[in-house]
């Protein structure tokens, strides 16, 4: 049995492909056919991803990285429905989401992406996994941007519990939900409306960017990834 290639999307920032090397499966990321112009954004957002995952090690519910080069990223696949198709409501599901937000938060990571219901998977066990990295930040120090910016990776958690568990958050949950940010609050209001426009008028984004390249195996359980 030879590797199989599936390209599952091709955009901007280059070819995401699908591998299947005598049934373990990987995702590639090819940056040399992005535009020309875009390739340094492309290669800025391999390179974070790539740091990031590289943080993580071999952390279950997290990609691992494979390899990287200039143009080509490749990384592990993590099996699992993208949230808004796994529509997770159970106690075991949302333990696990915030078990793996700590984990990745003692690593100095912020995710930076989590308001994406795509970027958080139900796997087949029903637990959580986080992907998609491209926008995470690495700190070396926890201190007030890291702080800031890992608080805004929980309100998204709560966001996503508040939409499928509503009626299991807490009284101190409640209150980060109410309380958000004065920097977020300015970005709703100023930052967020040029990020829309980029995103979905100028390179035809939207919010669930990646759902639609998530390939799926012959397997009965499903398999997703970004």
């Amino acid at each position: 049995m030879t590797e199989s290639r599936k390209t599952l999307k091709q955009d901007t920032f280059g070819r995401i492909v699908l591998r299947d090397d005598h049934g373990v499966q990987s995702i590639e990321r090819d940056i040399s056919v992005a535009p020309r112009w875009a390739q340094w954004l492309a290669r800025r957002l391999a390179y974070r991803e790539a740091r990031a995952i590289a943080a993580l090690g071999r952390r279950s519910g997290y990609p691992m990285l494979l390899a990287v080069s200039d143009n080509q990223l490749v990384r592990s696949f993590v099996h699992g429905d993208p949230m808004h198709e796994g529509r997770p409501t159970t106690h075991a599901y949302f333990v696990s989401a915030l078990r793996q937000l700590r984990i990745m938060h003692r690593c100095g990571i912020a995710h930076n992406d989590l308001a994406k219901e795509p970027n958080w998977l139900v796997t087949p066990e029903g637990l959580a996994a986080i992907v998609d990295f491209q926008l995470a930040t690495v700190h070396k120090k926890r201190g007030r941007i890291f702080r800031w910016l890992a608080r805004e990776d929980l309100r998204h958690y709560l966001k996503h519990k508040r939409t499928y568990r509503p009626t299991h958050l807490t009284a101190r949950e409640k209150k980060i939900l109410a309380t958000p940010a004065l920097s977020a609050r300015i970005w709703r209001s100023t930052g967020k409306r040029v990020y829309l426009f980029v995103t979905r008028k100028l390179l035809n984004w939207s919010d669930r960017e990646g759902a639609g390249d998530r390939g799926r195996s012959d397997s009965r359980d499903k398999t997703h990834d970004d």
